[in-house]
């Protein structure tokens, strides 16, 4: 592969990892001030597939496109006033958790690449943790924020790492039996 395809391809899967985020970001389940998404499996999804870089850029078109106005956000919610609402701090950890799931992608072992993608789903938590406890700190405590709006979540976020990595294990083993078949 040429250089150009290479640059040419790699924007290519940034746009569509892009794209599934926002699809995945609509199949939302409202429970509370934060919904129940599919977002941090496409989030993982981007990270795993494309590495720190590839996935960081992924998740940072989504961002920028839903802060521009479009409503790429869950709930088709778009603009800047989303960053100051209960998921602005997810948004922004979304990017952390792709960067680490990116970054595990080149460990060796099955468990670096799991437990740095678990590292990163930390520390997206706690970014909205900490976010959501300061905008809404007259009705929440940071303990009552992390209840509200991380606890809930933490299992089915885990479980979509884990799916995630698993799935960009076999749309790799699909590519590359089909650049063996041609």
């Amino acid at each position: 592969m040429n250089k150009r395809s290479f640059y040419v391809n790699n924007i290519v899967f940034i746009a569509l990892c892009s794209a599934i985020t926002v699809v995945c970001s609509q199949i939302s389940v409202p429970i509370g001030p934060v919904p129940v998404t599919l977002q941090t499996f496409a989030i993982a999804l981007s990270g795993y597939l494309l590495g720190a870089k590839g996935g960081t850029a992924a998740v940072t078109v989504y961002i920028i496109t839903g802060l521009i106005g479009l409503p790429v956000f869950a709930g088709f919610k778009g603009g800047i006033s989303v960053l100051f609402g209960p998921t602005g701090g997810f948004l922004i950890g979304f990017i952390v958790l792709a960067f680490f799931c990116g970054v595990g992608k080149k460990a060796k072992r099955t468990f670096l690449q799991l437990f740095s993608g678990a590292a990163g789903l930390l520390l997206c938590h706690a970014l909205g943790t900490v976010i959501f406890s300061v905008l809404f700190s007259s009705q929440y405590s940071f303990w009552q924020a992390f209840l509200t709006v991380s606890a809930p979540f933490l299992i089915k976020d885990a479980v979509s790492i884990g799916a995630a990595y698993l799935l960009s294990l076999l749309l790799v083993k699909i590519k590359q039996l089909s650049y063996k078949n041609n």
